[in-house]
């Protein structure tokens, strides 16, 4: 039986996307590199190239609903992701299915003391920044023609389960916190940030699919309109795991000397304005016209710290 949604992507967000869709009751595949992905084993998984359309096409066979969850290499996103988004669009044409794109906010380039909202100009300076202007574009344009129904859901710093290593709440607060020892984070603690939790990017990009509204637009995906400081987020997950906050900046010389050696570190460099200002992102658009709220901050934290084993949970 053919899946009527088909996600391209195993990362934190695809697999919170096929959760979203599971509670539903939909039938879903997966599709990725390997073809392996800690899916429960009634979940297909397909492995291939997504920048291949004679691939994307015969894997998406059927399907109502397609969605781009994919994120190559950080230091290969201007070689690899146009091709790639390219193959998954072809795709959903083919198939005539809505194609459902996460992406993030770098294409609008810095914030100058004002909310990002989606009918924000693209001011990208950054590579990245270019490349996700860039892309969305393409997309936008594919719906203007007629060629295929495109939802576009846009998430800020994400932070959840599965957040690992990439989330700036992710491994390097979350495992400390729970040891007591002293979390490290990139940019200024001290500015107010905008941070979209895993599972509200997955509910969203659900809603996305089915929604008959959501077609032709772009969304920012649900955050808590509460934004607070890096610094206070991290006071909250270490106060969860019953220590006193410990945290450090990790200094840009730092970063710059690992990245004489690590071109994915290299690439984070010039991102450093995401966290040098007060970065809002405001989602008042789906929650008023679609009717989706972020998960609470203190919640989301809670949630997030028990997937590392947090001893608050082992509490009477």
């Amino acid at each position: 039986m053919r899946p009527r949604h088909v996600v391209f992507g195993t990362g934190a967000t695809g697999l919170a996307t096929l959760e979203a869709l599971r509670r539903r009751g939909e039938s879903v595949r997966l599709v990725n590199r390997s073809g392996f992905a800690p899916v429960p084993d009634d979940v297909e998984v397909v492995s291939g190239d997504a920048s291949d359309p004679g691939f994307t096409t015969a894997v998406t066979a059927g399907a109502a609903v397609v969605y781009q969850a994919l994120n190559p290499p950080y230091s290969r996103w201007s070689e690899e992701f146009p091709a790639l988004q390219a193959g998954v669009l072809a795709a959903a044409e083919a198939a005539g299915a809505r194609l459902v794109s996460l992406e993030n906010v770098y294409m609008y380039g810095r914030p100058h003391g004002r909310p990002l909202t989606e009918d924000r100009e693209y001011d990208a300076h950054t590579t990245k920044g270019m490349v996700r202007a860039a892309m969305a574009r393409d997309l936008l344009a594919a719906h203007r023609a007629g060629r295929v129904e495109i939802a576009i859901g846009r998430a800020s710093d994400y932070f959840g389960p599965r957040g690992g290593a990439q989330s700036n709440l992710g491994d390097r607060v979350m495992q400390a916190a729970l040891r007591g020892a002293t979390a490290r984070v990139l940019g200024d603690p001290d500015q107010p940030h905008t941070y979209t939790y895993i599972p509200d990017i997955g509910e969203g990009l659900a809603v996305l699919g089915e929604h008959p509204d959501a077609a032709g637009q772009v969304w920012h995906l649900p955050n808590d309109p509460s934004t607070r400081t890096t610094r206070e987020l991290v006071s909250a997950v270490y106060a969860l795991a019953g220590f006193p906050v410990r945290l450090r900046r990790v200094p840009p010389w730092l970063l710059r000397l690992a990245g004489l050696r690590n071109p994915d570190t290299r690439a984070v460099l010039e991102m450093d304005y995401l966290f040098e200002e007060p970065f809002v992102v405001d989602s008042g658009k789906i929650t008023s016209k679609l009717g989706i709220s972020a998960t609470p901050l203190p919640q989301a934290l809670d949630e997030t710290l028990a997937t590392y084993g947090s001893p608050v949970h082992q509490r009477p």
